[in-house]
């Protein structure tokens, strides 16, 4: 006859455990002997051990009772089932590790290598990584409204970021983000900025790309707010002279 304790040790859990197996009605709680305590025989042990292998292989604990009253080929039907719901479980699992394997590729998942290259250029110029995320998502939205133009903008892309003169207005704009907005080297980015967009008037795609850019950019800052509504306020200006002539 076994002790509390030993009972415990045998099927490797805290005495404990076997309480609250008594409590919930799984385990019998034998009658206490002449000296006060309570034996636990063979059998509870074997008990027990089922017990604690079906609690561990996931078994609700209300489900385990009938589980050990059950003729054998009853239990064996039931534990084919948790079987097949346990390898569920590890297939649901394996495809979660996959997709978290996925997003540690960031934005290889969902960008063409060539435009990864791109921001990896950008940040070999010293363009700040918060910058490069607002581009990222410009060539997703890119990516999503207008795909077909994708080649033609990789391509404009790269040749600006190997011109000298953009790629110092790249890095000018990403320094400008947390200027205050009456900074006065405010005036001289937004003259770059206004020629940059007069050079390439004619490129619907490539101005509806710097649009989307610098909208994105201008959310969170002050600056930007001002550098865009100067912009616009130009670019407004000369269509109207344009009609007017």
């Amino acid at each position: 006859m076994l002790t509390i304790g030993q009972l415990a040790a045998t099927a490797g859990v805290t005495v404990r455990t076997v309480r609250h197996y008594h409590h919930v009605g799984l385990l019998a709680e034998p009658e206490r002997d002449a000296s006060g305590y309570r034996r636990y025989s063979a059998q509870a042990a074997v008990d027990l051990i089922r017990i604690r292998t079906l609690a561990g292989a996931g078994v609700p604990l209300a489900r385990i009772d009938a589980l050990l009253h059950a003729q054998p080929a009853e239990f064996a039907e039931a534990v084919s089932g948790i079987d097949a719901e346990l390898q569920r479980k590890i297939d649901q699992l394996t495809e979660y590790r996959r997709r978290i394997t996925q997003l540690a590729g960031g934005e290889r998942l969902v960008l063409p290598p060539e435009v990864v290259a791109i921001l990896n250029r950008m940040r070999g110029l010293g363009v700040s990584e918060h910058r490069v995320r607002l581009e990222r998502d410009a060539w997703i939205l890119m990516q999503a409204l207008d795909p077909h133009v994708m080649p033609q903008r990789i391509r404009e892309k790269n040749a600006a970021l190997d011109d000298p003169q953009t790629a110092r207005l790249y890095l000018a704009c990403d320094e400008s983000v947390d200027w205050d907005p009456h900074d006065p080297r405010l005036d001289r980015l937004i003259d770059d900025l206004d020629a940059w967009e007069i050079q390439h008037e004619g490129d619907h795609h490539r101005a509806g790309y710097l649009k989307l850019v610098s909208s994105r950019i201008s959310e969170a800052s002050p600056a930007w707010q001002r550098i865009v509504g100067a912009l616009a306020h130009r670019a407004e200006q000369r269509r109207s002279a344009g009609h007017d002539n």
